[in-house]
């Protein structure tokens, strides 16, 4: 399986470190058993004004990497279109076990401050299906042709405000209450997860990114950015200086994974990449080849 695959993260312009942290495992994993063909995305964010922010956000990759070395589950078709899938509930339970010792470590260590906690977004990617579980506000979306088919629920504060009717969306996108969170990892003795199954076709786009994207590029303009095409990496490249360029006001991490990519797409992104390279060598090419056919024209008159 060809995944298109680009990961970055940014510190932002306000921010004295970087709380955010992501993982990328693919097939050539060391250890991995869970699957056979796809990769496993994921991007936490600690939380900021808490302590240890960034201890949580990696403490919580490196143990979901763990249910990498879960054996393959017996699959059937019905697993196809249920909630139930045996893929899931390994990532629900690399997701408790981060809540679990995340929040050990805040019980045993942790005395007067706000316990460090951190949102924990993954995805689990097949040939034919992508395979999610979610805590807080990192966002999943779907994209295909440009568009965003799916995205997944925010647990923030002026989310919920918007899904009970008491703000609306352009409200919630300019309140101040935006970062508040209202499920995280490592701050309760339970944790409870969302979870999500989409079915795929050959160049769709996933892109998983936190807070630090969202509140700061509309997604008229994440649109614009795919619609600009090239590759994962110009893409993931673009939208964080958007977020920079529009105030920069938290970490950004943002994770793109085209699946399959088309070879349309791959040309494209080549041609994108390597445009200019190629037109001059290739220009220059003609241009011998005509002086060269020039002088044995050329010869060919002579007496």
């Amino acid at each position: 399986m060809r995944i298109d695959i680009a990961a970055q993260s940014d510190i932002g312009r306000h921010k004295r470190n970087n709380e955010d942290f992501y993982g990328v495992f693919r097939e050539d994993t060391p250890g991995l058993k869970l699957f056979r063909e796809g990769a496993l995305l994921c991007v936490a964010d600690g939380l900021g004004g808490h302590v240890g922010g960034e201890i949580a956000s990696k403490l919580s990759v490196s143990l979901l990497k763990d249910a990498l070395q879960l054996e393959p589950p017996d699959l059937d078709e019905s697993t196809d279109a249920t909630k139930d899938s045996p893929y899931l509930e390994a990532l629900r339970g690399g997701i408790r076990k981060a809540n679990d010792s995340i929040h050990a470590t805040n019980m045993e260590l942790v005395r007067g401050s706000r316990p460090m906690g951190t949102t924990l977004l993954v995805a689990l990617v097949e040939p034919k299906k992508v395979h999610i579980a979610n805590v807080g506000d990192s966002r999943c979306y779907h994209i295909r042709e440009d568009e965003i088919l799916a995205k997944t629920e925010d647990h923030s504060w002026v989310d919920e405000q918007v899904r009970l009717g008491m703000m609306s969306r352009a409200e919630a996108e300019s309140d101040r209450r935006r970062n508040i969170v209202t499920r995280c990892i490592g701050t309760h003795p339970e944790v409870e997860t969302d979870s999500y199954i989409w079915h795929v076709v050959p160049g769709d786009v996933l892109m998983l990114c936190t807070d630090g994207l969202i509140n700061m590029v509309k997604e008229s303009e994440i649109k614009e950015e795919f619609r600009r095409g090239g590759s994962s990496a110009d893409i993931a490249h673009r939208l964080i200086d958007r977020a920079n360029e529009n105030g920069g006001k938290d970490n950004i991490t943002i994770i793109v994974a085209r699946i399959n990519p088309t070879l349309g797409q791959r040309f494209a992104a080549f041609f994108r990449r390597h445009g200019m390279k190629l037109i001059w060598t290739l220009a220059t090419l003609l241009f011998g080849v005509t002086c060269f056919a020039a002088g044995y024209w050329a010869r060919g008159l002579k007496p």
